[in-house]
């Protein structure tokens, strides 16, 4: 095969409009220091020992013992047998190569496309599975080619095989062989299939495994054997050979909606589940939660996937009407009812008639507005202020509060019998602290949206930004998030990633620090810096106001004074000076050093 010249994918994409597709071995050279970079990755993986989580950039990770694989790998095989058992490990890791194919291609969506498909080899060893040595390979995706050749060293799955069964005649890397199938299929668009030609568990010294698109293998079907998911009970019976990972089917938001729903942790897909069961019912739903954690966007969402998702969707913040006008908000008002009422008007009621009527923070209500409002989700009947017809509805109520509604029951300050009425089917929506899982996710669809509408062009985020943002509380949750987001787009250099100084003004960062590692293997507990060094850590937070020399001096010695209690030589010691020193430059700055109290002479035997 002819090899292909390479270019970068920006240069491409300038040039045709089109990404870059081709790349081989004889023009790749790791020196040049193509994104993604060894230490570009290292410095996506980072550690928050505080909350139990590992992250790859946006995925989670998982720190465990090898044994504790080779104990799992050992059980399938004399449980399900050996087919079966590698059926599984090969389809598990299919899904965690094109987990990370999906990072590397969102993350550096520019790059080289050589240094993109290599990223996978260099993920393969940073997550401790084997360490990968490309051999030859070169790839056309426009003309559907691909061949690759690579050796396997310190095979973490071949270690378990071995140690457990010994040396045989079968190759045993299978979630090695699902990973890199996953990888570069995922990235090339079409299937890759990877073969294991040598390996350590057949006595090799090193494993050799060649990878080709699927028509130049010519019978596959060998291969996705492996890669088809089966039914246990009946090994005929087989799911499309792809596998994926299925989000819940939930309709596509509409173009420009403010509200869609983002997420993929357990906490968000629990709600989403209660959700998709609620939705096509009558019931009353109350979603409860901080503020800020969602609750329009779920109640909007569960409108869209109900039987009423063409009639109207009308929302009412309880708290943002006051207490004289909320009768008449909710149920209308008669023409002459009071004064300044020169016209008869229809209610929210009547408004969301046939659809849904969300009614946000409702413990707000007073104890006479939750009488009338009872009334009307009981009988199906309002009338307006100043009305003597009763007027027929036909809404869905779904409600909402940030308060513990059962305490305000218990404290006297909510009807009992209202709450049982809304609280017949309750979602709760956790804050953002207990779904960070959903973090990175939520980041990426707010930088779109609103670099979108503000005009503006980052190259999204950088990896100590990442780290701050998963590791803040975030007592506004998501909101919250959206905001600091936006103001990221704003202060960030259009073509330049966001930092920690672009999200972060006077908000309060965890004093916990999120443990990085990098490119050499080390680990570290630094804390995030801006980028620009000692100068930009020392204007972070100063706003408008001018950095000067002699302030940053009068700082120093008022704050090494201040931790040494006012001992003078103490505070010398801090900063590298002598008393002498620290007196003089104390007195430049217009401070008197504080008197010391004097030594005592030893009295005199």
């Amino acid at each position: 095969m002819a090899k292909q010249t390479r270019i970068s994918l920006a240069e491409m994409a300038r040039q045709s409009g089109t990404m870059l597709r081709r790349g081989d071995s004889a023009h790749f050279d790791p020196a040049l220091g193509l994104q993604p970079t060894l230490a570009d990755l290292t410095e996506s993986l980072f550690f928050s020992p505080g909350d139990g989580r590992i992250w790859l950039n946006d995925q989670r990770m998982l720190l465990w013992h090898s044994s504790a694989m080779g104990h799992l790998r050992r059980e399938l095989i004399d449980t399900l047998g050996m087919a079966r058992a590698r059926g599984l490990l090969t389809r598990a890791g299919y899904v965690s190569g094109a987990r990370d194919a999906q990072l590397v291609r969102e993350r550096w969506p520019n790059s080289d496309a050589a240094a993109v498909f290599m990223a996978g080899t260099r993920l393969h060893a940073i997550e401790g599975v084997v360490k990968v040595t490309p051999v030859s390979f070169d790839f056309d995706i426009d003309r559907g080619t691909y061949e690759g050749e690579f050796l396997w060293e310190h095979s973490s799955e071949d270690d378990e095989h071995i140690s457990a069964y010994g040396l045989g005649t079968e190759a045993a890397c299978w979630s090695q062989v699902g990973y890199a199938t996953g990888y570069v299929t995922s990235l090339f668009g079409q299937l890759v299939v990877f073969r294991e030609i040598e390996c350590r568990s057949m006595g090799a010294s090193v494993c050799r495994v060649i990878g080709r698109h699927a028509a130049a293998w010519g019978d596959v079907s060998e291969d996705l054997r492996y890669l088809q998911a089966h039914d246990y009970r009946s090994l005929a019976e087989t799911a499309p050979a792809a596998p994926a990972v299925r989000p819940l089917p939930l309709p596509r938001p509409e173009p420009g909606e403010r509200h869609e729903i983002v997420g993929a942790s357990s906490a968000f897909n629990s709600a989403c589940h209660q959700l998709d069961r609620v939705a096509r019912t009558q019931a009353t739903v109350l979603f409860t939660g901080e503020s800020g954690v969602g609750k329009e966007a779920f109640a909007r969402r569960l409108h869209r996937v109900s039987a009423r998702v063409d009639k109207p969707f009308i929302a009412v913040n309880c708290a943002a009407i006051p207490e004289t006008l909320i009768e008449s908000e909710l149920f209308g008002v008669e023409r002459g009812a009071f004064t300044g009422a020169t016209t008869s008007r229809a209610g929210r009621f009547e408004r969301a008639d046939g659809g849904t009527l969300f009614l946000d923070e409702i413990g707000t209500l007073s104890l006479v507005s939750q009488g009338k409002l009872l009334r009307a989700l009981q009988e199906g009947e309002i009338e307006r202020v100043g009305g003597s017809r009763t007027l027929r509805v036909d809404v869905r109520v779904v409600a909402a509060t940030n308060v513990d509604l059962q305490a305000q029951v218990r404290e006297g300050r909510f009807r009992e019998d209202l709450f049982f009425r809304l609280n017949v089917y309750p979602i709760h929506l956790p804050p953002l602290r207990e779904r960070r899982d959903d973090i990175p996710l939520l980041m990426n669809h707010f930088l779109r949206r609103e670099a979108q509408r503000h005009g503006r062009q980052t190259t999204g985020f950088t990896p100590r930004a990442v780290r701050a943002m998963l590791h803040y509380a975030f007592p506004g949750n998501i909101r919250e998030l959206q905001n600091l987001v936006e103001r990221g787009i704003i202060s960030a250099e259009d073509g330049a990633a966001i930092d920690v100084p672009h999200l972060f003004r006077r908000e309060q960062l965890s004093e916990e620090a999120l443990l990085a590692i990098g490119a050499h293997g080390g680990l570290t507990t630094q804390r995030d810096k801006p980028a620009g060094g000692l100068l930009a850590e020392l204007q972070q937070g100063r706003g408008d106001e001018p950095l000067t020399l002699n302030g940053i001096e009068q700082q120093l010695l008022q704050e090494a004074l201040a931790a040494a209690q006012g001992n003078v030589a103490a505070a010398a010691r801090q900063l590298g000076l002598s008393r002498a020193q620290m007196a003089y430059r104390l007195q430049r700055a217009g401070q008197e050093a504080p008197r010391e109290p004097a030594r005592r002479k030893p009295r005199r035997g």
